[in-house]
Formats: C-alpha cells, sequence, structure tokens
C-alpha cells in the first residue's frame, strides 16, 4: 500500500504564495510513491505557535489520518528550535514520519531519528541552563535583599472592614479596594474571629458589627 501522505505549507504574509513550496512537495511525494491524502496552509508568522492548518494537521495526525508529512524546509512548521522539536516528538511518537525538502531529512531514515535525538538533546540543554540562569538570578536578588515573586499587595485592612459593616455589598467593596470578593470574605471572617478573642466566645454579630452579647 502506497504511504498516505499530507503536505504542510506556510507563508509569513499574503502577498506571498505557497504555489512553489506546493509544487517541489507534490514532485517529492511523487518520486517517494507517497498518496496525497490532503494539504494544509497557513499565512502567517512561524513565530506564533498556534495555528490553524498546523493545530488541525496536528489533529489529524493523533487519528491517524496519514503516514508521513512533506515539508519545504524546518523553519515553515516553526522559527523556534523548541516548537519544531515538539512537533518533531509528537509525529515520531506516533509513528508519521516527518520529510523535509530543502534540509533533505527522513525521520524515517535511521540518520534522520539521529538528528532528531541530537536537536531534541540540544533544547533540552538549552532549556536546562535557562533554568539555572533563572535560579542563579533568584538567589542573587535574594542574597542582595531584592524582591522575589510578586510584591505583596498592600490592603488596608481596617478600612475594607470598616466599608463592609457600613453595608456596602462585598463586590462594591471588592471593586473599590482593587482586590477579590474572596479576600473581602477572609478579612471579614479574621476580624470576627478576632473580635471572638478579644470580646469572648458570647461575642455575636448584629447586622455589619460585631459586639459582646448583652447579659442576660
Amino acid at each position: 500500500m502506497k504511504k498516505r501522505a499530507v503536505i504542510y505549507c506556510r507563508v509569513s504574509t499574503a502577498d506571498q504564495h505557497p504555489e512553489t513550496q506546493l509544487y517541489d512537495l507534490r514532485e517529492m511525494a511523487k518520486q517517494r510513491g507517497y498518496e496525497i491524502v490532503h494539504e494544509y496552509s497557513d499565512t502567517i508568522s512561524g513565530a506564533k505557535s498556534k495555528r490553524p492548518g498546523l493545530d488541525q494537521l496536528m489533529t489529524d495526525a493523533r487519528r491517524h489520518r496519514f503516514d508521513a508529512v512533506p515539508v519545504a524546509a524546518f523553519d515553515r512548521v516553526a522559527k523556534s528550535v523548541r516548537h519544531s522539536l515538539e512537533v518533531l516528538d509528537e509525529l515520531n511518537h506516533l509513528g508519521i514520519e516527518f520529510v523535509s525538502f530543502r534540509e533533505n531529512i527522513d525521520t524515517g531514515g535511521p540518520l534522520g531519528r539521529a538528528i532528531v535525538v541530537i536537536v531534541g538533546a540540544i533544547a533540552e540543554l538549552e532549556r536546562n541552563l535557562i533554568i539555572e540562569r533563572v535560579k542563579a538570578g533568584m538567589r542573587r536578588a535574594k542574597l542582595e535583599g531584592g524582591q522575589i515573586g510578586r510584591a505583596p499587595m498592600k490592603i488596608d485592612r481596617q478600612q475594607v472592614i470598616r466599608a463592609r459593616r457600613s453595608g456596602m455589598s462585598l463586590g462594591q467593596v471588592a471593586e473599590k479596594h482593587h482586590i477579590s470578593r474572596a479576600s473581602v470574605c477572609r478579612l471579614v471572617k479574621e476580624a470576627r474571629a478576632t473580635a471572638h478573642l478579644v470580646n469572648g466566645p458570647d461575642s455575636v454579630v448584629t447586622g455589619h458589627e460585631e459586639r459582646p452579647a448583652a447579659a442576660a
């Protein structure tokens, strides 16, 4: 049986035309004895990882609707090594050959598979180096007394509680103080717990205020 193949081509702008890519890929598929079952294309920058044509291709790949993917060049799939590797790795796990016309690489052969492994190792090394640089930067910032992570929010707790007790709704208080409704609830509950500790277990809440219960 002939291998089922799909063609993927991409151009960056609308004034570019994919016909040249399609012609070369159709000829290559014919020479390899592939049966072209579909053609996907995108007109979008290669820097963008989300593309309708490529996304549909990967969806169909997961449904095992073809056996090979000829492309004009690696950079037609993605500009970044990381994204290219993600696509290649998934196709490889699905048992689908990836064939690059310009680089003359076919992952169906031993050399092509070896290249994928080498590229993967380089990409993993790059990721690890980035992680180490981030950790080193965080350690340096900590030693220098810098802020690590998001700065804590400055909230006037008493104003939030007074606003809630004045009759404002949770949403109104949250909007006024630029916090979430959940934060308002938490601050009010903490205030009630503190009042109970200070005023004793008999303190009660009437309306929006807290006060000790009247003696019997």
